[in-house]
């Protein structure tokens, strides 16, 4: 209990002598795009690690710390605890709510926009240094989105059937591949559901089944096996799949590993 209380009590003296503005991101969706905005000018935390599924995550004493110290706070809005914690510890914060899916190129420079008009309306001096970082960024984005879209179409993903975890659907949509059916988290799925699934894989001739590793993989896995098709585990946040560090190389992981997955298909079915 002391170390406990030390660590939190040096994590409070780090944050009261730092010289950058305190940035709160609930995941590290917003934590990447908040660093590659604001870079050194602000010090940005990042409370749920890349590999939790936010709903399952329980907030540590730090994580409270560093909310009530912080100038600007951007969340998903499925933090159902954080509007109420701000409002009696730090009603001063700027606090953002980003909505919807990120994990597709469309939806990524919205929400890079929404963190940076967000930090140059709070922080007024840095304005167009935030302005010239988002702009590389969507330079880089789109350079990436192009690079993936040929790719896909040299590989008629949209010839591909798949089954795809409901938290993938958008990436999976964007890429072009043929969705037969979403699916749910695994908590709320049952043995009756993958025998539904399967029924319904069998009768499209799904050959890919794509999982979501923040929702739990081993349904998508006995699902994929039930049906002899390739299953890939892709990742909603930056981080916990090797050369995901940043958002633009999540987009571009999780396209290779799809990518990889249709090119050993097409060679099993070479003759």
């Amino acid at each position: 209990m002391r170390v406990k209380l030390a660590l939190i009590l040096m994590a409070w003296l780090a944050l009261t002598s730092v010289a950058q503005p305190v940035v709160i991101a609930t995941s590290e969706v917003f934590g990447s795009l908040a660093r590659t905005v604001g870079g050194e000018d602000v010090l940005v935390i990042t409370i749920i690690p890349a590999g939790f599924c936010p709903a399952h995550y329980d907030l540590r004493p730090s994580d409270f710390l560093h909310l009530a110290h912080a100038e600007v706070v951007f969340y998903h809005g499925f933090e159902t605890w954080l509007d109420r914690f701000l409002a009696n510890v730090n009603p001063a914060a700027t606090v953002v709510k980003l909505t919807g899916p990120w994990n597709y190129p469309e939806a990524m420079a919205e929400k890079a926009k929404a963190i940076a008009q967000t930090l140059s309306q709070r922080f007024p001096e840095k304005s167009e240094i935030f302005e010239a970082r988002l702009e590389e960024f969507l330079s880089a984005l789109e350079a990436l989105a192009g690079e993936i879209i040929a790719k896909a179409q040299e590989l008629r993903l949209g010839e591909i059937p798949a089954l795809v975890m409901l938290h993938q659907e958008p990436f999976a949509q964007w890429l072009g591949l043929n969705i037969v059916a979403t699916y749910p988290p695994e908590e709320r799925l049952s043995l009756k559901d993958l025998v539904e699934y399967a029924e319904k894989g069998r009768a499209a001739g799904v050959r890919l089944v794509v999982d979501n590793l923040q929702s739990g993989v081993s349904f998508g896995g006995r699902l994929a096996q039930s049906l002899g098709a390739t299953h890939v585990v892709l990742t909603n946040f930056p981080g916990p799949l090797p050369g995901t560090g940043d958002m633009l190389s999540m987009l571009r992981v999780n396209a290779e590993i799809v990518f990889a997955a249709v090119e050993s298909l097409a060679k099993v079915s070479t003759p």
